[in-house]
């Protein structure tokens, strides 16, 4: 078991990796795809104390070498679950999963809203792992909403195993059913499917942890970057506004020894 798993390898959760190895913790940082994020593409970041007329992608770089030459474990992956469990809490990423202590959130901003009828039907035919459920559908016809660069991966495998996968490239998604998923329409034309597999680069954090309490999209953390379920934090523009970068490696730095804390009460 780790101690710190951190979710996000923006300035926030490289900040609470670099803190976290600094206090000697076991720490491992997942995230999907960098080279996606508005942090990478920007073209000059003039407002960050001490670099001044940096590219986005130099610093990103800067961190993700400062994160693993202080000790902490990089892994490539989409996390799809969080379950806390007897005091620790298990992560489901891709075909794995990974335990430790305490999580810490930095996510980012979302910049996708849920599609009507996701929420209500998750779990009724609402999917974000292929590997996790694709075998309930086999032989079935699926709708797969690929907007993740592990999509092609996701839809090769549901067709190994026999599910009729129908592809959709399009963010005009409505899912319909009641008490499960019957059809989706995607841009004004229905498919009759028995399920659907979204695949977003990130999934949106409330739906990641039942009951983790958020507001207008963003965590509800304490000064301490506390979120409301022990030994879950959170850093960055996940947790609201000003989306900046100092803030973000600030807030890194406070959840990462706020989770030392807690682990030191728990050992």
């Amino acid at each position: 078991m780790l101690d710190v798993i951190i979710i996000g390898d923006g300035p926030a959760g490289l900040s609470a990796a670099i803190n976290a190895r600094q206090r000697a913790l076991e720490t491992a940082v997942i995230s999907i795809d960098r080279t996606s994020s508005g942090l990478f593409k920007a073209s000059l970041i003039d407002n960050y104390p001490g670099l001044p007329g940096i590219t986005g992608s130099d610093l990103s770089d800067k961190l993700i070498a400062h994160a693993t030459e202080s000790g902490a474990q990089l892994i490539a992956g989409r996390v799809i679950s969080i379950l806390p469990s007897g005091g620790s809490f298990y992560l489901g990423y891709g075909e794995s999963v990974i335990d430790a202590k305490c999580v810490i959130l930095a996510t980012g901003v979302s910049q996708t809203s849920l599609f009507p009828g996701e929420e209500k039907l998750l779990g009724s035919g609402v999917s974000y792992c292929a590997t996790c459920d694709g075998m309930l559908y086999r032989g079935k016809r699926v709708c797969a909403v690929c907007l993740a660069p592990d999509a092609d991966e996701e839809v090769h495998y549901l067709t190994s195993i026999g599910c009729d996968v129908i592809r959709i490239e399009t963010q005009n998604v409505t899912i319909n059913g009641d008490s499960s998923v019957t059809s989706v329409t995607a841009n004004g034309d229905d498919i009759v499917c028995s399920g659907v597999f979204i695949f977003r680069k990130s999934v949106a954090p409330h739906l990641l942890l039942s009951n983790l309490k958020t507001e207008n999209g963003h965590i509800s953390i304490s000064f301490e970057c506390e979120t409301n379920i022990p030994g879950v934090f959170a850093a960055g523009d996940c947790t609201g506004t000003p989306y900046q970068i100092a803030k973000a490696v600030g807030q890194g730095q406070i959840a990462a020894l706020n989770a030392a804390q807690y682990i030191s009460k728990i050992k």
